[in-house]
């Protein structure tokens, strides 16, 4: 399946990630800084909460709200931790994954070269979402990836008994 959907003249993909921020329009100024996100809408309802807005990173869309307890819209913070993790394909990681430190991320797992073939790291938005950062860095079979992946565990486990 790879189905798109039009929406104000946008491309939606298949699946669209929907945040719940504590603060969402802080939250859009933050992926602005870190991702080089582009506003495309917001929607303030009464109160001046977003009841709806959308970025777009790359060739897709985020979309984001801000928490609404009454409504159970709790973001990760309230919820202490996700479960998610957001996966970012881009040109050059090692930047990108430093501006978002800069711009007020905090560093979960730093960029290194992974056994998959990808230079990967993993950071924590000032929101509590997790990020994961990756630029794609030479194709592997699924048995080249089987092979270094367990010869990374074989090393891990035994350094971490050294």
């Amino acid at each position: 399946m790879n189905a798109t959907v039009e929406n104000d003249g946008q491309r939606m993909r298949s699946i669209t990630p929907h945040l719940i921020c504590a603060g969402a329009s802080d939250a859009i100024e933050f992926y602005k800084k870190a991702f080089g996100a582009q506003e495309m809408m917001r929607l303030p309802g009464p109160d001046g909460r977003l009841m709806h807005a959308a970025v777009r990173i790359g060739d897709s869309t985020l979309m984001l709200v801000d928490e609404m307890p009454e409504w159970g819209a709790l973001g990760p913070k309230a919820l202490k931790g996700s479960p998610v993790t957001i996966h970012l394909m881009v040109d050059n990681v090692d930047e990108v994954y430093a501006r978002a430190i800069a711009a007020g991320a905090s560093a979960k797992m730093p960029v290194a070269d992974m056994f998959w073939g990808d230079r990967y790291g993993k950071l924590v938005d000032p929101f509590g979402h997790e990020w994961s950062i990756a630029t794609h860095m030479r194709d592997l079979t699924p048995e080249e990836i089987l092979e270094a992946g367990r010869a990374a565990m074989a090393k891990g486990c035994a350094e971490a008994s050294a």
